[in-house]
């Protein structure tokens, strides 16, 4: 269902389309023998048929940043099978201190069809294609082909036009960005269902609302090693980015003083980002007193929304983000760029819980809670039929 109050823009020019045809192997159902023996570790991680599912996955990747670069990198060599890559900004020298698919013969190039060679080295059995075009002149039709998207390092106007035209198409969405020692991971998987195995219990799993969005839907059993195994399938729904921005935390997250007191102010200035780049126009904030003006009220406003302590936004922070904002840390982005990865396989494999729906990483701290922001619902009190 398209967003109400977004519009989307006619398409303008053809896109400059790369590509680099994989080896061999995409084109059959199942896997042979020769992609078992080289995906074998991770085969035994999440078993032969997840990875029949990524080897006919087709990735949409937005930007091709630092983040990025970790991004295709993981999925390339986990064995998708296809990736695209779209971006239609120029290679800077800047690029060349935090990205490791271009080089200094590449300045001035298109980072696309730069990065695309080098990321073919990895894995030459996926299907890799560069696209030069600017990724608002995309219909909604655009992401029907593909089976993921994902949007990197894009200010907030963006990454709601792209969210809602994938819902549009009921295609599931990542959005992530780092800003030197921080970085989110965003998901909007619209409705997902995913299998948890475990230990058969005694007790019988009820079919029901667990959270306000996760279902028990379905539970079976199976034999392994002599044991009972559980398979348990839940039901996860979610809310599009620009929802979830103005969404309350959850009850269970402020509902204590302590619990407020664990909430990281990231949240706080992420959000106060998205404004300043709504009342000012510019995708980041300068050093100038107007601007630091600006983002400190902004920030302000933000915390006191989300019900948190005033003394958990401290200046010491607020200067920190300023100063990292818009900056690339290999260390950063590698961790956002695993974790991220990790969960698209896991989605596209229908295994594990799947991140719901905002990861905040702050690395002086090293830590990584997710929190769940969605529109405020009724109560639970239902079971499932």
């Amino acid at each position: 269902m398209a967003a109400e109050g977004i519009s989307f823009k006619p398409r303008q020019s053809a896109p400059v389309m790369f590509e680099e045809r994989p080896l061999a192997f995409t084109d059959t159902a199942h896997m042979v023998k020769d992609e078992i023996a080289l995906y074998d570790r991770q085969i035994r991680l999440w078993g032969v048929k997840a990875q029949e599912k990524l080897r006919s996955a087709n990735i949409l990747l937005i930007g091709m940043k630092a983040l990025a670069n970790e991004l295709a990198k993981n999925l390339v060599l986990a064995g998708i099978g296809s990736l695209t890559i779209l971006d239609d900004q120029l290679v800077t020298e800047d690029d060349l201190g935090s990205q490791f698919f271009v080089s200094e013969l590449h300045v001035g190039l298109n980072r696309a069809a730069a990065a695309i060679s080098q990321v073919r080295t990895l894995n030459p059995r996926v299907a890799l294609y560069a696209d030069t075009d600017n990724i608002l002149v995309k219909p909604p039709e655009f992401y029907a082909g593909f089976d993921m998207i994902i949007a990197t390092d894009l200010d907030l106007a963006p990454l709601s036009i792209i969210n809602a035209a994938c819902r549009f198409v009921n295609k599931p969405f990542y959005a992530a960005a780092s800003h030197g020692f921080y970085g989110f991971i965003f998901a909007d998987l619209i409705v997902h269902d995913y299998v948890i195995e475990r230990e058969k219990s005694n007790v019988p799993t009820q079919l029901k609302a667990e959270t306000v969005t996760r279902t028990v839907v379905a539970s079976n059993t199976k034999i392994e090693n002599g044991k009972q195994v559980e398979l348990v399938t839940k039901r996860e729904h979610y809310s599009p980015i620009n929802l979830a921005n103005t969404s309350p935390l959850q009850p269970e997250q402020v509902g204590s003083w302590r619990r407020k007191l664990q909430v990281p102010p990231l949240l706080t200035c992420l959000r106060a980002l998205w404004d300043f780049q709504s009342e000012a126009g510019r995708s980041l904030p300068t050093q100038s007193h107007a601007d630091l003006q600006l983002f400190t009220r902004l920030a302000t406003e933000k915390h006191k929304e989300l019900q948190l302590p005033s003394e958990t936004l401290r200046s010491e922070f607020l200067r920190s983000f300023l100063q990292n904002v818009g900056s690339e840390m290999a260390p950063v982005t590698a961790f956002l760029g695993g974790q991220l990865a990790q969960d698209v396989i896991n989605v596209l494999g229908q295994r594990e819980q799947p991140i719901q729906n905002f990861l905040l990483f702050d690395s002086d701290d090293s830590k990584g809670p997710v929190y769940a922001l969605h529109p405020i619902f009724p109560p639970l009190d239902r079971p499932i039929a």
